[in-house]
């Protein structure tokens, strides 16, 4: 199954962006829009997706996003994309990056 894809220079300021990190990833940086919802948590938070909103979901490189985009898709959801080059692209691609704990923001 081809996952859908998109990268960070592509992802328009409006989607819906699901950080699926764990809690020591997100606290150190992560896009100022996006929602925490990490990957061991989304079965039982599924209904917190939108689904009919375009959404895109990141991990740090890709992998696990593609994964959880996998399983999005298998439940039903229709506009899911995975950012293929994670976090790491996004801050590459200079797209704001912020932190919870008042330290420099950054990707772990």
């Amino acid at each position: 199954m081809r996952i859908p894809a998109v990268h960070s220079a592509d992802v328009p300021d409006d989607v819906y962006l699901i950080d699926v990190r764990e809690d020591d990833e997100w606290l150190a940086g992560h896009a100022p829009s996006a929602v925490h919802l990490p990957m061991t948590q989304l079965p039982e938070r599924l209904a917190e997706v939108p689904a009919g909103q375009d959404v895109v979901i990141v991990c740090r490189s890709g992998h696990r996003s593609a994964e959880v985009t996998r399983f999005l898709i298998a439940q039903g959801y229709q506009n899911v994309r995975n950012l293929a080059d994670g976090m790491f692209g996004w801050a590459a691609a200079g797209r704001p990056l912020v932190s919870e704990d008042g330290e420099v923001a950054s990707v772990i």
